[in-house]
């Protein structure tokens, strides 16, 4: 569909038991919402009307069980399964999980075929939504596999994006992961996402260093000046503004990362704890690289406080408005950069 129409936002609805259709409703609840997008939850009207008879909700839900039924203007509820869900808040249920999963495949079906414009993603909890056709560590790797692109993890917030080298690796087998190859992928990755999703024209982009203090000329390790510091001196050579690698211990209190366009860190928690101190709660987990457009909150199912109505919608929202930024902003980039010969009327040539 075209950009400035209403645009269709696929949820999956993520773990039952957890604070997702909390976060949902709450986030909902303001109607004008429903002005600029049109929301499709993947789950089943029993599911929803439950959560909104617990949380005292006064959303009206249009049922549907086909998605080319969505009515614009409402909260459509597609129905993927029939039959109740056994909900009990915190608590850890495979079963409860296989619903999560089948609400993801059909919305991330969807998202494929253009069903829907972009997909936000509830919080899922990783083991309880494994089996035979899950067997990945999260939303990124899984959409990775059923979707065109190289997939990064981009956290995303008004004044921070950090970006992954590696994102859920155990950290005895990072360093190993680092090759040229990927840091090369990652940064054009990145690059191009700057440059399609944020509307940044020249990014400047920082790399943070694999050990600490870079390795101090071998002392803590030799990845940093054997692999990451030709590579980033190749890639700035090729024209685009990489910086680093810098020391991970410094660089955010310093406030360094201000001056960049984007951050990318070697592995999970280098780039997380500090985007999540800095931004949790209004932060968004946005999978750059895709053909497709998907965004979550930068949150997990919160067990604990599950069922509790305490559960705060804040970056769930932040997670829609960042989708239908970013879809926009696709729309606007192709249109400007796509061949206008293409597109030219062909002249007659003039009669001598």
């Amino acid at each position: 569909m075209k950009h400035e129409e209403n645009i269709l936002v696929g949820i999956s609805v993520g773990d039952l038991n957890g604070i997702s259709g909390e976060i949902i409703l709450k986030t909902f609840e303001d109607s004008r919402v429903l002005e600029f997008c049109t929301p499709v939850i993947f789950a089943s009207i029993k599911v929803m009307n439950f959560f909104k008879k617990y949380f005292k909700s006064s959303i009206d839900f249009n049922s549907i069980n086909d998605i080319t039924h969505i009515a614009h203007g409402k909260f459509n509820v597609l129905n993927c399964w029939k039959e109740g869900v056994n909900i009990k808040f915190g608590a850890e249920d495979t079963k409860v999980g296989t619903y999560a999963l089948k609400s993801l495949q059909a919305a991330t079906k969807a998202l494929k075929e253009a069903q829907i414009d972009v997909l936000l993603t509830a919080p899922i909890h990783k083991h309880n939504i494994q089996s035979e056709a899950f067997n990945f560590p999260g939303h990124t790797d899984y959409l990775a596999k059923e979707l065109e692109g190289d997939s990064l993890m981009l956290m995303v917030s008004e004044e921070l994006r950090v970006g992954l080298l590696t994102d859920h690796v155990p950290v005895k087998d990072v360093s190993e992961h680092i090759t040229e190859a990927l840091i090369t992928k990652k940064i054009n990755t990145v690059y191009n996402s700057l440059r399609k999703d944020f509307r940044v024209i020249k990014p400047k982009i920082a790399v943070l260093g694999i050990n600490p203090h870079n390795g101090d000329n071998g002392v803590i390790g030799t990845e940093d000046d054997t692999v990451m510091r030709p590579t980033l001196k190749k890639i700035k050579e090729s024209g685009k503004l990489v910086y680093g690698p810098y020391a991970a211990d410094s660089f955010f209190g310093s406030d360094n990362y201000k001056n960049f366009d984007a951050i990318i860190a070697s592995y999970h928690d280098q780039g997380l704890i500090p985007f999540k101190t800095l931004a949790f709660g209004q932060g968004v987990n946005f999978t750059a690289g895709l053909k497709r457009v998907r965004t979550s909150p930068d949150h997990g199912t919160a067990f604990e406080i599950a069922g509790k109505g305490i559960a705060n919608e804040g970056s769930f929202k932040e997670a829609l408005f960042t989708a239908i930024k970013i879809f926009r902003n696709r729309s606007d980039y192709e249109t400007l950069t796509a061949n206008p010969l293409k597109k030219a009327p062909r002249k007659e040539s003039a009669k001598k």
